[in-house]
């Protein structure tokens, strides 16, 4: 971290004189490529997400969740509607343009206008979304309005740290792993070490870049494989 001296000759922090606390996101669609993310609503995309979700085998997608698995149509219906009617989170659904029917869910969490933080958190990603292009944008689509739209200065990613594809997944999209929070978080009856993952204002630019060429179409073959990885677009 730079830093300057004052007048003892201490180190502190940068000096940000033009800092204002930033505004809290908003209920409000965001369009991609391949997706759109759209304020959850239970009336709209409950039925469409407990059909994604349905598609599993089992219910392993959810061991990481502080909630679920939903084998109950109406309990999952509950679920979503109290998930819709708060704002930190804020969730919302992550809509496949090809087939206009919600595949996903997503959240911008812990919300700290004053230091311009927030972190993305509840993923849930149905199998019919897993390992697609999808995936990749719903995430890109937030990261700009977070950074680009609303101006926050860091971005936080975290997960239990036993979940190895959670920890995957953020080095994948150029998240920073920063360290172990040890016995952080106590749910579904067990303990929790929190990993800790962020991406800063300053380092956005680089991985905006390298996410726009992963999903560029041509980065893509004839049968949808792609030709770089997302690390390899980031390091051009």
């Amino acid at each position: 971290m730079s830093h300057t001296f004052n007048q003892y000759q201490q180190p502190v922090g940068e000096t940000l004189t033009d800092w204002q606390p930033r505004q809290h996101p908003q209920r409000l669609e965001l369009v991609g490529e391949y997706c759109r993310l759209e304020p959850l609503q239970a009336a709209r995309h409950a039925a469409d997400l407990f059909h994604a979700f349905s598609q599993a085998p089992d219910g392993r997608d959810w061991t990481y969740m502080a909630y679920g698995p939903f084998n109950d149509r109406a309990l999952y219906f509950q679920h979503v509607e109290q998930a819709s009617s708060t704002t930190d989170p804020l969730h919302f659904a992550i809509i496949d343009q090809a087939t206009n029917r919600a595949v996903g869910t997503i959240a911008l969490m812990r919300i700290d206008k004053v230091n311009g933080v927030m972190e993305v958190g509840h993923v849930t990603f149905s199998p019919l979304l897993k390992q697609t292009r999808i995936a990749t944008e719903a995430q890109y689509l937030l990261m700009c309005y977070a950074f680009d739209k609303l101006a926050y200065r860091r971005y936080e990613w975290k997960c239990d740290n036993l979940n190895a594809p959670s920890r995957a997944a953020a080095q994948r999209l150029g998240f920073t792993f920063e360290g172990i929070f040890r016995q952080a978080v106590v749910y579904k009856q067990r303990t929790r070490d929190t990993a800790w993952f962020s991406i800063l204002d300053s380092e956005w630019p680089v991985i905006k870049a390298g996410m726009e060429r992963w999903l560029s179409e041509a980065n893509f073959d004839s049968n949808g494989k792609q030709k770089l990885s997302l690390k390899a677009c980031r390091e051009l």
